[in-house]
């Protein structure tokens, strides 16, 4: 699903135009940024939580010449899924193929 398609069905779900909807995305988005920028958590019970990971420096190797390379620490956005989203993945793998 694209953005314009997810915009299109929250516009559909909640009754509003899309841009309203587009609006509501984009605070959403800012909101959580802002929150994990900040250092906090952010948790939608049933859906996920939203945090930070932090990486450590470490030397990899630039895959064309094999030579050591120092890569930067660095902090990066994390999604853990909540226990409904967990349930929707664990039935789609319970259920059998068919031939």
């Amino acid at each position: 699903m694209k953005k314009s398609e997810l915009v299109a069905k929250m516009a559909e779900g909640a009754g509003l135009t899309k841009v309203q909807a587009e609006k509501a995305l984009a605070s959403f988005v800012a909101s959580v940024t802002t929150a994990l920028t900040a250092g906090d958590k952010v948790t939608l019970v049933g859906f996920g939580t939203f945090s930070t990971i932090n990486r450590k420096a470490r030397t990899g190797r630039n895959p064309q010449t094999g030579k050591p390379i120092k890569i930067a620490a660095k902090t990066s956005g994390k999604f853990s899924p909540g226990k409904a989203l967990k349930d929707i993945a664990a039935k789609k793998a319970a259920k059998p193929k068919k031939k």
